[in-house]
């Protein structure tokens, strides 16, 4: 079984595909976390090709980030790392990298993969897709939770992400053709997490 899911930043994927993959004993790819992974190694050698960085790194993408041997979970999860990962993710060298990678690893067993363009790029045949969003407000308001960060200040944050992601000419950000949109506006983890248990479960799973 493949479950690929997308959204936008502070849609809950992250959250809710690793509970989806505990659930159901799949393994969990965060590919958000391999371009992360790119940005921070671009942050320590800026005057390196990013899209060298992104072939050359060792990235394990699942409950805990390895980049090279080294753990970077929390190092990856940044402020400073986010708009760096965000602006290496528009170059499309590096996602031709990272999505071969991605592929890669997804042809061996059973996964609940989250991202951007996953179920667009890298598993368009996944027999379940998904697409997680919310109003820019209320995942300003999750963000700076998660973060302990003004509100104000992370919405502005995820406006020009969202732009980004949106417009850049490889992989924009969308929901993929089949896919099941979900609002989780006004739904906490629990309600989104049943939901799509439910659709795992169930037959006539879009996509397939």
């Amino acid at each position: 079984m493949r479950i690929a899911i997308d959204g936008p930043a502070g849609s809950g994927k992250s959250t809710v595909a690793r509970r989806v993959a505990a659930e159901l004993g799949l393994r969990y790819m965060d590919s958000g976390a391999m371009y992360r992974s790119v940005g921070l190694l671009w942050l320590a050698s800026p005057a390196r090709d990013p899209a060298a960085l992104a072939q050359a790194a060792e990235i394990e993408p699942g409950e805990r980030v390895l980049l090279d041997g080294r753990d970077v979970t929390a190092e990856i999860r940044t402020p400073h790392v986010s708009e760096a990962a965000s602006r290496v993710a528009a170059k499309p060298e590096v996602r031709k990298a990272l999505v071969a990678k991605q592929r890669e690893l997804l042809a061996d067993g059973d996964w609940v993969a989250e991202g951007r363009d996953m179920a667009t790029v890298v598993a368009p045949e996944a027999p379940l897709k998904l697409y997680l969003d919310a109003t820019p407000q209320e995942r300003a308001r999750r963000r700076a939770k998660e973060l302990g960060a003004d509100e104000a200040t992370v919405l502005a944050e995820l406006t020009l992400r969202d732009e980004r992601d949106r417009s850049r000419e490889h992989s924009p950000l969308r929901p993929a053709p089949g896919a099941v949109t979900l609002d989780t506006d006004g739904l906490d983890s629990d309600q989104v997490v049943e939901r799509v248990l439910e659709l795992a479960r169930g037959p006539g799973k879009r996509g397939a």
